[in-house]
């Protein structure tokens, strides 16, 4: 795995896979796929598409019932993703002490509706 040195801190890059975390449970993000509708399974591989294009601090954490995206090694989070048979339950944080938004994905229609508040948290959160 490619490595770089930031103002003295080493940083692996692809972090995604989170060996970072220490993710016990050896969960990947495919397990949250196994169990969604086909629709919905297209969704979900479209937003993380989507949210791994903001940046390369992007950084993708898989657990039991959801997934969560930060930015930063302070692992800010700014997406929990939610994923059920027939939706995706969604919450866009845009920082601490801000309002979060919450939204029921189905369709492409609402994915691309919701697309630019995640750019956005990914841009407010520091």
């Amino acid at each position: 795995m490619p490595s770089c040195l930031i103002k003295g801190f080493l940083i692996l890059d692809h972090m995604n896979e989170f060996d970072f975390l220490n993710n016990k449970a050896g969960l990947q993000f495919e397990d949250h796929l196994t169990n969604l509708r086909g629709d919905i399974r297209e969704i979900l591989l479209e937003l993380r598409r989507f949210v791994k294009s903001l940046g390369d601090m992007v950084i993708e954490e898989v657990r039991p019932h959801r997934i969560v995206y930060a930015k930063t090694l302070n692992f800010r989070a700014f997406l929990d993703i939610q994923p059920k048979d027939d939706r995706l339950a969604i919450v866009v944080k845009h920082g601490r002490g801000k309002a979060e938004n919450a939204f029921l994905i189905s369709s492409d229609k609402d994915l691309e509706a919701v697309k630019s508040q995640i750019s956005q948290a990914f841009q407010d959160i520091k």
